[in-house]
């Protein structure tokens, strides 16, 4: 089970507020969510095939027009995403809550544990369990451990998310420059993309939706 929250605030202004309407930017869970979809797929190494999501536009740019149009783009939803190997995973989304402890937390659970992490805390939490287990079994607080994860003051001077983008930047120049490997391969793109474009789909038409569908196959 790999389960991701996104509690934050709402969109910045944009040029032209372009991100307001879903027919830019393939919506919210397209252009907002696709990075915890990939990230998703990077933990569970595994391809999706089904995603279930209920969502709203329920408190943001509710006020706003443009050419007399009101936004369209969703502020709050839960995705759960179906692998193939039978592993799930869930984001729980909210761009209306800025006032908040972490705006991320994610959380990795399986059978011999627990990894946590929240940001921007940056400390991992490890909750290891006894093998093989019982009935009887109960939290035992020796057997979680937590690491800290300091940030690199040259990677946090260099650019936003926690210096993220500089460092994207020069990977992919370097792999245009030099002919290395991307560290993102298109099929990446590909499969985050679907996955948004999945629970975009689920949200309207109120079902899930096959993967299959979205990629035409």
């Amino acid at each position: 089970m790999v389960g991701i929250r996104e509690h934050r605030f709402p969109f910045l202004p944009k040029v032209g507020d372009w991100n307001r309407f879903s027919r830019n930017t393939g919506g919210t869970l397209v252009e907002k969510c696709c990075h915890f979809f990939n990230l998703m797929r990077h933990v569970v190494q595994d391809e999706p095939v089904r995603v279930y999501a209920s969502g709203a536009m329920d408190v943001n740019h509710l006020e706003e027009r443009y050419d007399g149009k009101q936004p369209d783009i969703i502020d709050n939803a839960y995705v759960v995403v179906d692998f193939a190997g039978g592993a799930r995973a869930m984001l729980d989304l909210c761009m209306f809550a800025e006032q908040t402890r972490h705006q991320t937390e994610i959380a990795v659970t399986g059978a011999a544990g627990k990894v946590e992490v929240a940001q921007p805390e940056g400390v991992v939490w490890i909750g290891e369990r006894e093998l093989p287990t019982h009935s009887a079994a109960r939290r035992d607080p020796s057997r979680l451990r937590s690491i800290e994860v300091p940030v690199d003051e040259t990677a946090m001077a260099v650019g936003s998310h926690h210096g993220a983008t500089y460092y994207e930047h020069v990977a992919f120049q370097q792999a245009v420059r030099d002919g290395t490997p991307s560290e993102v391969s298109l099929h990446d793109g590909l499969m985050a993309v679907a996955i948004g474009e999945a629970g975009e789909r689920s949200v309207v038409e109120g079902r899930p939706v096959e993967i299959s569908e979205v990629l035409g196959e």
